[in-house]
């Protein structure tokens, strides 16, 4: 990989590099079985900055995540790349490479996307084909369009989302003592764990706890996806 990287910029390529997660197959063990490995593996031999990350929906259920948690997580280390929309089926430990045709979970995909700013480079693949029962041609297009319809909806739901981003103000409001004096001296690491110790018991400290709600924003997910 550092070869391949050297290589790149020798030639002068402005395209992204890409790793696809997978786990299981061929192997068990491997440095690229969800993002978080790829990740460990990338900062290991000082890559983080130059490879990216494509994420497949199937190989996110494979490895025991959900599809948005592999995109949140992605967004969030700055890994982001390209996306290979399919599904697969939860009963199977193997890829089934199916079309996509949630709404539900792939509103939460694009919601993740758009709030990081979007493609910077990449886009939508898919990577899926029709079942082994589904013989005639269209097929083809019934899987096809309906994929399409289904990423399409996603986009538009996970826009009003955005629009009326009731789930960042949430989040906000739940971790605002980061905000704070304390909080923001424990953050850049001004206060060590004994002086936090003795700040609590200086201050007799009996701070409120923050319901996570998310039965609540649960709900408020399902309004904007089933209105």
């Amino acid at each position: 990989m550092q070869m391949v990287v050297e290589h790149k910029h020798k030639i002068g390529f402005k395209g992204a590099i890409l790793i696809e997660p997978k786990p299981q197959e061929p192997t068990k063990h491997q440095y690229d079985y969800d993002t978080a490995t790829v990740y460990g593996f990338l900062k290991q031999f000082g890559l983080e900055n130059e490879i990216k990350v494509n994420i497949e929906a199937n190989h996110a259920t494979l490895a025991g995540h959900s599809f948005h948690h592999e995109v949140a997580t992605a967004t969030s280390l700055g890994l982001f790349g390209s996306i290979d929309a399919n599904r697969g089926d939860a009963q199977l430990g193997w890829d089934t490479d199916q079309f996509p045709n949630s709404v539900e979970e792939n509103t939460l995909v694009m919601y993740e996307i758009l709030k990081a700013g979007g493609f910077t480079t990449g886009g939508f693949n898919f990577d899926a084909r029709v079942r082994r029962p589904s013989i005639d041609l269209e097929d083809l297009f019934h899987g096809h369009i309906g994929g399409m319809d289904v990423m399409a909806l996603s986009l538009e739901r996970a826009a009003d989302m955005i629009e009326n981003d009731v789930l960042s103000k949430n989040i906000a409001q739940r971790y605002s003592g980061w905000n704070e004096d304390l909080g923001k001296k424990i953050l850049t690491g001004d206060l060590n764990l004994e002086q936090v110790a003795n700040y609590a018991v200086d201050n007799n400290l009996s701070p409120v706890k923050e319901s996570g709600r998310q039965e609540h924003l649960e709900n408020i997910v399902n309004g904007f996806i089933y209105k």
